[in-house]
């Protein structure tokens, strides 16, 4: 493909997102999401959380933080689901909605407006216009843990919700994990639906794919924390390759 060709099909997919209507969440998703928010299951993740909402950074001292666990977001009929590994102190846990208000969304969001998945480049706050199409991003751990390590036990009561929000995601096709974390994730998923027989004929590595057992593929990337990013060891173009991907494996350019 030429690369006039090239903009131009990234041009259409990002028209398609803008004029794309609002699309309804169903209620049985609805009532997925409140019950994520009100979880109390991890009361080390809650305190944590609840902390840093009440002393906050101090650019964000005139803010209200959302302090709850985040729920997923994006388009109920998804094709691709986006998994990382949990909100950050200060970006979703502050904001209440995934890779938003952080330096991991500004390097993400870029990337998912480029490759038709959003409407625009920025995600800052709840309400700023942000829509996703054929994507549904949500994360492994549902409450910021302290330096961005939670324990075994508490991924384990996160994955109630994954698995509930998953249930209503009926045509998803590719799964893109960000981080070894939200792939190890996956993997319990996989391995508890049964759609799996062993973790260990998957392992994770940038850029590696897989098609799963029922058809579906799954993506791996590295995750696009500062860490990653701010050292060259992610950097956009090897982001926007595992995304150009997705859209392919999941039928959505032509």
């Amino acid at each position: 493909m030429g690369a006039v060709e090239s903009h131009a099909r990234k041009a259409n997919n990002k028209d398609a997102v803008r004029s794309t209507p609002p699309i309804s969440i169903s209620p049985s998703l609805t009532r997925i999401q409140q019950g994520i928010i009100a979880c109390e299951s991890c009361s080390r993740l809650r305190t944590y959380c609840k902390g840093i909402g009440e002393t906050k950074r101090k650019a964000y001292r005139d803010q209200t933080y959302w302090a709850r666990p985040v729920p997923g977001f994006g388009d109920p009929r998804a094709r691709v689901l986006i998994l990382g590994l949990a909100p950050g102190a200060h970006g979703a846990n502050r904001t209440g909605r995934p890779f938003t208000g952080d330096g991991s969304g500004d390097f993400m969001y870029p990337v998912l407006h480029e490759t038709g998945f959003a409407n625009q480049s920025k995600g800052i706050h709840r309400d700023d216009g942000l829509k996703l199409r054929h994507a549904w991003i949500a994360s492994v751990v549902r409450c910021a843990p302290p330096g961005d390590k939670p324990s075994p036990q508490e991924i384990r009561n996160c994955a109630v919700h994954l698995t509930a929000e998953l249930s209503e995601l009926n045509q998803l096709r590719v799964g893109v994990c960000l981080g070894k974390i939200a792939f190890d994730g996956y993997m319990a998923y996989l391995l508890a639906q049964g759609i799996i027989q062993r973790k260990s004929a998957y392992r994770f590595a940038h850029a590696a794919h897989y098609v799963l057992p029922n058809g579906k593929h799954l993506l791996c990337s590295y995750h696009p924390s500062l860490r990653n990013t701010n050292t060259g060891r992610l950097n956009s173009a090897m982001f926007t390759r595992i995304f150009v991907q997705a859209r392919k494996l999941a039928g959505l350019d032509g």
